[in-house]
């Protein structure tokens, strides 16, 4: 499968079955599947939501947003829930393009990507089991 690195965009093969052995990155040789949501920039956005062939949820946040703040540690446990799925934070303020470009109006949102595309989003905040069901609920579908 392909997964495109969060911290530098190099595009990386791993196997399917290596995936929970913690593959690092060809080109930087940072993680390239860890458990936990990472912050990625809007420079990087696009290509690691395209290349990525895993699902992708993104958690479209502002340092500022009271809710946003809130659901963090939910997110971050969701993340270590399902490691088939990548989980990256997008910062608002300092990402405007790309969230303009996914018409982001309220914050938290969350955005379900598979093979590079929205498959689903909802706004507001969430706990760990609401993300999760949430979330299996769209993988399902």
């Amino acid at each position: 499968m392909q997964l495109v690195c969060p911290h530098c965009g190099a595009r990386n093969r791993v196997l399917d079955e290596r995936l929970s052995d913690g593959p690092a990155c060809g080109a930087c040789h940072a993680a390239l599947a860890p458990a936990e949501a990472l912050p990625i920039e809007g420079a990087r956005f696009e290509r690691y939501v395209a290349g990525t062939e895993l699902p992708v949820l993104v958690d479209f946040w502002a340092e500022w947003c009271g809710p946003c703040k809130m659901m963090a540690p939910a997110f971050a446990e969701a993340a270590k829930a399902r490691p088939r799925v990548r989980f990256v934070k997008l910062d608002t303020e300092q990402a405007q393009d790309v969230a303009a470009r996914y018409a982001i109006r309220g914050i938290p949102t969350l955005i379900l990507f598979a093979q590079g595309r929205e498959k689903a989003r909802v706004s507001g905040a969430m706990g760990t089991s609401q993300i999760l069901g949430w979330l299996d609920q769209q993988l399902r579908a």
